[in-house]
């Protein structure tokens, strides 16, 4: 068995247990579902024959973890649940609070400055002030776009940015909210179109409901409008996701997304146009033709994964729960290799993880999140070279 199909026949007794199990947990688990075994994985393309998914090779252990090639310095510190990280152009970094709703920036020699404390977001359980992203066309336009909890919903603003932030104008709202799975992260693609990652805010019918915003990846003009050669004549680039919380692209173009199970299996997943990624239906690899399975997967316990960034050859992934980073290489053709665990329960739950210009990486800690054990000093920003 290397899935868990959660609607069909022929399920195993072991399947039909954690089933039994999920169920009794009321709303379904968030960034701290417990722990299961790990899972072999691979990508099946859509319309693809059911295959057995080959197996994976093993991830380093702790005691045998390699390393970048210098230890990770301490960037910034006595932060409050850093959640997002996009570049300004010079190389400072405009940072979010998820709980504190301040837009920091922050410098390459690790000066922090607030910008703002932004109107209109409503933290609430896993809401709040998440996903930023820079306009590519900065130096001209000066946009600044933030998503973020509001009272009603979800939803993504543009602002103009000159050392604080003016002239706030809804993108997109209706975004589904909840106490968990508000997704929430927000990056401009190769394409220069914007994405956004949204959860289904524990209510699983909405992730395979085209109709809704909610456990979907979204693809938009810089206006809000469905980006052209959209699959479904809206916002909508993919769905059946129960919560992305980290979108990355590689060289070639390749989208990649890290998304939370529930009980059992935490997915890194190639994402493509129009692709359905099986939740509620399938977590983990459930070799379904209707559904795109996930190219590596982690048990819960070693991941619950946030923030994902490419750098030097490989993504990186950060892990709340698992408290650790973890480096997946990735081949020619974006088929991921042996995941390789960093820093194990060195630094505390890692939420944000972003590649920085100049090839460097930033990921920062979420100790203060109410789920983790602050350290001193915590929350703290880190910079480290591949």
């Amino acid at each position: 068995m290397t899935g868990t199909t959660s609607y069909g026949t022929g399920r195993t007794r072991w399947a039909a247990l954690v089933v039994a199990a999920s169920a009794a947990l009321a709303g379904g688990c968030s960034e701290t579902p417990a722990p299961a075994v790990s899972q072999p994985a691979r990508s099946s393309p859509p319309g693809s024959p059911p295959q057995a998914p080959a197996e994976s090779p093993p991830a380093a252990s702790p005691a045998q973890e390699p390393g970048p090639a210098a230890a990770p310095r301490v960037l910034a510190g006595n932060l409050a649940v850093p959640w997002g990280i996009a570049f300004l152009p010079g190389g400072d970094a405009l940072v979010t609070e998820r709980d504190t709703a301040r837009l920091l920036r922050v410098t390459a020699a690790g000066k922090v400055t607030e910008v703002a404390k932004v109107d209109g977001v409503r933290p609430d359980g896993e809401g709040g002030l998440m996903g930023v992203a820079v306009s590519p066309s900065f130096e001209e336009d000066r946009h600044v776009f933030l998503y973020y909890t509001a009272a009603s919903d979800n939803r993504i603003v543009r602002y103009r940015y000159d050392r604080t932030l003016t002239g706030a104008a809804v993108v997109l709202d209706g975004i589904p909210k909840g106490a968990i799975h508000n997704g929430g992260r927000l990056a401009f693609g190769p394409d220069g179109h914007l994405y956004a990652s949204t959860g289904e805010v524990g209510d699983r019918s909405l992730a395979q409901d085209r109709g809704s915003l909610a456990g979907k990846i979204l693809r938009m003009t810089p206006d809000g409008r469905p980006a052209p050669g959209n699959p479904f004549s809206s916002v909508v680039w993919s769905y059946g996701h129960r919560n992305v919380q980290g979108l990355a692209w590689d060289p070639a173009g390749r989208m990649y997304a890290s998304e939370f199970g529930q009980n059992s299996f935490d997915e890194l997943n190639l994402i493509t146009k129009g692709g359905n990624y099986g939740w509620p239906e399938v977590e983990g690899t459930g070799g379904d033709s209707r559904f795109i399975d996930p190219i590596a997967t982690w048990s819960t316990d070693e991941a619950s994964p946030s923030g994902l960034a490419y750098a030097g050859g490989s993504l990186w992934m950060a892990a709340l729960r698992g408290a650790r980073l973890w480096r997946i290489p990735l081949s020619a053709d974006g088929a991921a290799g042996a995941p390789a665990p960093l820093f194990t329960g060195r630094y505390g739950r890692l939420r944000a993880v972003a590649a920085a210009p100049g090839g460097s990486l930033w990921f920062g800690t979420s100790n203060k999140d109410g789920r983790g054990s602050p350290a001193s000093g915590d929350d703290r920003l880190f910079t480290l070279v591949p």
